[in-house]
């Protein structure tokens, strides 16, 4: 007789209920859904394993889960057979195995940066006894909240400790979205990770996780104690300016914490080290210009967006703060919404001086009085111009030009730029004071009325008109003319990217490994994270723990 594949655990998706359905109801329909198709269920244990929200109609938004079954004792399991052909997925848990090296170290490892990839790699590294050493430019959780207080206060910008620079990187100042796209088997690791660190329970649950800023940043720190505790050593204000290697294969980092001696270093430096970008060339390392995108952030009043998206149904606890993902490819060029944040604020996030950049926040609770999303518009690399001769170079300059013009067009204290939508759309001018819509810009005192064609290129500006006549299409009002746009969101993704082999190493430098979203292999929290993880496990593989 054929022996069947057998498994414990099998997933039952599609679970559509209207909005209030309590989760014993679910649970109860997903049981049923089982039983029809024959399966015994006598011995199963169901709980949620995700849960999303379907808005495509307004007058029936439906939640939908998907419920994982478990076998119990006593049950045989399920033939993988029968659930397929009744429609379910036979799931495993599968655990995070490690292939361990047996080559030396010559030295501990040493972590550049803490945002999501440095602390995910540091972690994994100290937590199979490599004893790493993070080092981040920028203060720790605490220090750094003092540092964005004070410069959205007073307008002193730290350049070292800022909305980039520091424990967490960027993302600790952002809404903690955990959505990606990437579909690696590691991400269900890093989600478990950052809850056993102290993020909410449901971020395994929810399809659109989010963990919220506030919450975040009592994670970041309950992670870099724990590589503490782990034998792990983290180093703040500590830039790393230059390198040295040795004959043994061995570095010194030179720091403005002095030399450090490591055995081999993981460069994630976050998108915005341009500094580092400049240093890594200087030392003959291989890097390249990518595509990014540039654009503004616009503003809702949130209670207008619930409405837009959830009609009667908005504000249900069940559903929260509106959400959206708008995009149009069909222009000259793409634009999109990136990193919406319902119910927070538009922050500001520049890291050097006289210049001005957006970025957006949300806390947990999401129940601010606007929603920001940014509205980017893809960059080519063909519309760099080289700088010294290098197109690396020319990528950052790119930025850096947007940044410095929307600096000018705030009034040259910080303060940003903005245009309503109704002026926008109606050509350059900006005489239309905000109204229903107030920016939120730095607790909103700190902003000047100007065209956004003083910040961004014509053809950007071009692109934005397209996107927003086109999601106004999507969503009805979503261009309504007194919504904001702030610019400029120019540090969507790293301009460059540090060339890396197979092997995880700088292309022609054995020992360095370039790493996350500033090295140019991610994009976003979770993302950033996996990397990290993957250039750990790369590290594993090859080194004998210390």
């Amino acid at each position: 007789m054929k022996e069947h594949t057998r498994c414990r655990s099998a997933l039952i998706e599609g679970i559509s209920v209207s909005v209030g359905t309590p989760v014993p109801e679910v649970l109860a329909r997903a049981e049923r859904k089982m039983k029809r198709s024959g399966i015994p269920v006598g011995s199963l244990h169901f709980r949620l394993n995700k849960k999303s929200v379907d808005a495509r109609k307004r007058e029936d938004i439906r939640l939908v889960y998907t419920v994982l079954a478990t076998a119990t004792e006593g049950h045989p399991g399920f033939r993988e057979d029968q659930l397929i052909r009744g429609g379910f997925k036979p799931h495993a848990e599968t655990a995070h195995e490690l292939t361990r090296g047996t080559e030396p170290l010559p030295g501990r490892p040493l972590v550049v940066g803490m945002g999501p990839a440095g602390l995910f790699c540091a972690y994994l590294l100290a937590r199979e006894g490599m004893s790493p050493i993070l080092i981040d430019r920028g203060d720790c959780v605490a220090d750094r909240v003092r540092s964005v207080e004070g410069f959205y206060r007073d307008g002193r910008l730290d350049t070292e400790s800022n909305i980039q620079f520091g424990a967490g990187g960027a993302g600790t100042f952002s809404d903690g979205k955990l959505l990606t796209r990437i579909g690696d088997a590691r991400c269900r690791l890093v989600l478990e990770t950052l809850r056993d660190m102290g993020a909410p329970e449901d971020i395994t649950l929810q399809a659109k996780p989010h963990v919220g800023t506030d919450i975040l940043r009592t994670v970041v720190q309950n992670m870099l104690d724990a590589i503490v505790s782990l034998g792990g050593q983290v180093i703040y204000r500590c830039r790393l300016d230059s390198f040295d290697r040795h004959p043994d294969g061995s570095f010194t980092a030179r720091t403005t914490k002095g030399d450090i001696p490591c055995g081999i270093m993981v460069l994630a430096p976050g998108h915005s080290a341009r500094d580092t970008y400049r240093m890594l060339l200087e030392k003959q390392l291989m890097l390249e210009p990518k595509p990014i995108s540039v654009g503004v952030r616009i503003e809702h009043l949130r209670s207008d967006l619930d409405t837009m998206l959830y009609g009667s149904m908005a504000g249900h606890p069940d559903l929260g703060a509106a959400e959206y993902h708008l995009s149009d490819t069909k222009g000259e060029r793409g634009v999109y919404t990136f990193c919406m944040c319902p119910g927070g604020e538009v922050v500001a996030a520049a890291s050097e001086e006289e210049t001005v950049v957006v970025n957006g926040m949300s806390e947990r609770a999401r129940d601010g009085v606007n929603s920001n999303a940014a509205i980017a518009v893809s960059i080519r690399t063909t519309d760099y111009e080289p700088m010294e001769g290098s197109l690396v170079l020319g990528a950052i300059a790119y930025q850096r030009r947007i940044e410095r013009a929307a600096f000018a067009a705030g009034g040259s204290d910080y303060g940003v730029p903005v245009q309503t939508v109704g002026d926008f759309l109606a050509g350059d001018q900006a005489v239309t004071m905000p109204s229903r819509v107030k920016p939120s810009y730095r607790g909103g005192e700190h902003y000047r009325l100007a065209p956004v064609r003083a910040t961004l290129p014509g053809y950007v500006c071009d692109s934005l008109r397209y996107g927003l006549r086109s999601f106004d299409r999507k969503v009805k009002g979503y261009a309504m003319p007194e919504a904001i746009l702030s610019a400029a969101e120019t540090r969507t993704s790293a301009p460059v990217r540090i060339l890396r082999g197979s092997d995880f190493c700088a292309v022609g430098e054995p020992g360095i490994y370039p790493c996350g979203e500033g090295a140019g292999y991610a994009g976003g929290i979770t993302s950033a994270a996996v990397d990290g993880v993957k250039v750990a496990e790369a590290i594993l593989a090859r080194y004998a723990a210390q």
